[in-house]
């Protein structure tokens, strides 16, 4: 064979890698409204970056008559690119081949790109759509997901790690995904369960269809598994893309500084009136995280779950942060097990990658109750005030209206190494309302009134005394645990300054194998 037969036999080998499981699967996975595995990628990556790995794989299992069926690339594309010129490491399982199970080789391919990612200090992509372990290669299929999940352990903390799920995902398949930071799943064409509606009928004798048992709605509203949830999978990897672009490289490296010609300025005049003279009335905090941040843009990350706290990402003049904020438009922004989780990870995920954590304050306390009691409350309460109080990033925290007992310590207080603490002047900061407070301090007195009309003239005067006297952010102030009571429509200009001051900021934890988080 001659040199240009050799290059002619190449250039064969390649299109038959590219054509997966052939025509007719592709066809069948369009018809289901999905993309294939090569297809995602060129979305994915700048165009005409991608460089692949291990085209040429394939499988080693003789069993069951899967000697005489192999493909090129054994199921999964892997390999390395850009988004906006950063480079990535990515992996899309192509369910056209033998339904994207995983195989012996299929999981080296992976393992492969991983451990290239965590050389180079590149972030982590992976796109699963997926049946599951291929069965036919019994203990090595499984052995090649415990590879992979050892990778996302080695992995958490050091790159950024982001999941795609597109199509299936069920078994120990999904563990993976949920080893990394961010979970994406398609509305309509993704699903993820440890166990199919098959199993739970036969175990629990529940009938439920695959998008009740593990959709993305389910996922995104209820269990808190995805953190987005996009209409269409080109939605899904351009929002991938817009997640890139807050974070670093990895955790030695800054987020990107964005050019910026908002004015850091603006005067934001609607803020001076936001908050309702009716301290029971709520109102949109995410209308005051629009109003502040560089051209209104806030990329709000678990939106459909614990609706009561608000996560996401913006930029102050061009800097990368994350924010949390307490939602007065749900459950009045108190804290409960969901809320606190949901906040406490996030809060994580920025101290690990460097991003600044700006936090908004208005929460009247933890939920009460029996329900949030016995799921321990107490536990997962704990793991935000751990997460704020571990974190060395520059920290900013805004008390927009209540901040009430311990809910106060636990949203990034002074207390707990809050760099910048601000507070608007109606701010109210207290072991808890004026209300609750007075029915204790003064029982005595006021069940003494036996004319209903007097008690209450009593209970509204007191309630105001200890208002006046206790719940203003002066009083806070005056010991230093506020450092400054700002007007609200200077808030950007605060914040910006705030984080401006705290770029060199150093801050280091006692030395440790590692932390005893409170799971």
């Amino acid at each position: 064979m001659n040199q240009q037969e050799k290059i002619k036999e190449l250039l064969e080998l390649r299109e038959k890698a590219r054509i997966g499981g052939g025509p007719k699967r592709i066809e069948a996975q369009h018809k289901k409204g999905k993309l294939t595995a090569r297809e995602r990628i060129e979305l994915l990556l700048d165009e005409g970056s991608f460089e692949e790995f291990d085209m040429f794989v394939s499988h080693r299992c003789i069993d069951f008559g899967l000697a005489e069926e192999t493909y090129l690339s054994d199921g999964v594309v892997t390999g390395y690119g850009t988004i906006d010129g950063r480079i990535v490491y990515v992996f899309s399982q192509d369910f056209t081949v033998f339904g994207g199970s995983l195989s012996e080789m299929y999981a080296a391919k992976i393992c492969k790109i991983m451990d290239k990612a965590m050389k180079v200090g590149a972030p982590i992509i992976g796109i699963n759509d997926s049946g599951g372990a291929r069965i036919q290669e019994g203990v090595k299929s499984l052995g090649g997901y415990a590879e992979i999940f050892q990778r996302n352990i080695m992995a958490s903390g050091v790159v950024p790690q982001i999941s795609a799920v597109f199509g299936p995902c069920a078994g120990g398949a999904v563990y993976s995904p949920a080893l990394t930071d961010f979970i994406l799943m398609s509305k309509d064409t993704s699903y993820m369960f440890v166990t199919g509606p098959k199993v739970v009928k036969t175990v629990t004798g529940e009938t439920v269809t695959e998008d009740q048992l593990g959709g993305a709605m389910i996922h995104g509203a209820k269990s808190g598994v995805t953190h987005f949830v996009a209409d269409t999978e080109q939605e899904g990897i351009a929002l991938i893309r817009k997640l890139l672009s807050y974070m670093p490289q990895n955790n030695l490296e800054d987020p990107p500084i964005m050019p910026c010609d908002d004015p850091i300025d603006r005067l934001e005049d609607s803020l001076n009136e936001i908050i309702p003279d009716n301290p029971s009335k709520p109102y949109d905090v995410k209308d005051v995280i629009h109003a502040v941040v560089d051209y209104n843009e806030f990329v709000e990350v678990q939106r459909h779950y614990a609706p009561n706290i608000v996560i996401g990402f913006a930029r102050f003049n061009g800097i990368s942060v994350g924010i949390v904020a307490n939602q007065p438009n749900y459950l009045a922004g108190v804290l409960d097990i969901n809320s606190s989780r949901k906040a406490a990870r996030f809060v994580r995920f920025c101290d690990a990658f460097n991003i600044p954590v700006v936090t908004f304050v208005d929460v009247p306390g933890f939920l009460p109750g029996t329900t949030q009691e016995y799921g321990g409350i107490i536990i997962h309460g704990a793991k935000l005030l751990y997460a704020y109080g571990e974190a060395t990033v520059p920290k900013v925290t805004i008390i927009l209206r209540k901040a009430y007992g311990g809910a106060y310590d636990v949203m990034s207080s002074k207390h707990l190494r809050g760099d910048i603490n601000y507070a608007w002047p109606g701010a109210e900061i207290a072991v808890m309302g004026p209300k609750g407070a007075i029915e204790i301090l003064y029982s005595k007195q006021y069940k003494e009134i036996t004319d209903l009309e007097e008690r209450m003239k009593f209970l509204q005067q007191k309630e105001e005394e200890y208002r006046r006297k206790f719940t203003t952010p002066y009083e806070a102030a005056k010991y230093g645990f506020i450092d400054d009571v700002i007007e609200p429509r200077n808030t950007r200009f605060r914040i910006i300054r705030a984080l401006e001051s705290l770029r060199t900021k150093k801050d280091i934890n006692p030395p440790k194998k590692h932390s005893n988080l409170p799971l």
